[in-house]
């Protein structure tokens, strides 16, 4: 039988649990497809990846605490049910990614906070580009990449300016084509 001090200090430790997890709330990312031709967009790793026509849009949520998290665009693809390949960002030939995607590809990376104040998102094109993307968060400075050489993502590995923070576990939009 536990001892009467013991059992406040469990509730109180239980409690204190509970709001932890109450804070730490996935980030919705919803990726929107504005160009002429269909895009496949994958993310790991959570999301997968399907296939967007011109005009549609795909909604993921990502748990608080994801780290090093990508969502890209997938393009010229040819899938048979799940399996098949892309011209640019394949992932191993699957519809749903769970291997980061083959060079070329435009990349929006991202780290979900765990309860945290701040989640911390860029754009990269240091594995080469494929499409223009626009990234940003519901409370940060939006990025927009329209080409290889853009000025608000990632061109090479020594790069360090690039990283935006964001309120914890906000919202986010990725656009391709934007």
């Amino acid at each position: 039988m536990a001892s009467r001090g013991a059992l406040p200090s469990a509730v109180l430790l239980l409690l204190v649990a509970a709001a932890f997890a109450a804070t730490a709330r996935a980030a919705t990312f919803t990726i929107t497809n504005n160009c002429g031709s269909t895009v496949w967009p994958a993310a790991t790793p959570v999301g997968g990846g399907t296939q967007l026509d011109p005009g549609q849009t795909w909604t993921v949520d990502v748990p608080a605490g994801t780290a090093s998290g990508r969502v890209w665009g997938r393009t010229g693809c040819s899938f048979n049910g799940g399996s098949g390949s892309c011209q640019t960002g394949d992932c191993g030939g699957q519809l749903s990614c769970t291997l980061s995607g083959q060079p070329p590809m435009t990349l929006a990376e991202f780290t979900i906070g765990g309860g945290g104040a701040q989640d911390f998102y860029d754009i990269s094109v240091i594995d080469g580009y494929n499409l223009a993307m626009a990234f940003s968060c519901s409370t940060g400075v939006a990025l927009n990449c329209g080409g290889p050489q853009c000025p608000d993502a990632y061109l090479f590995p020594s790069d360090n300016t690039k990283t935006h923070a964001c309120n914890g576990n906000s919202n986010y939009q990725v656009t391709f084509c934007p």
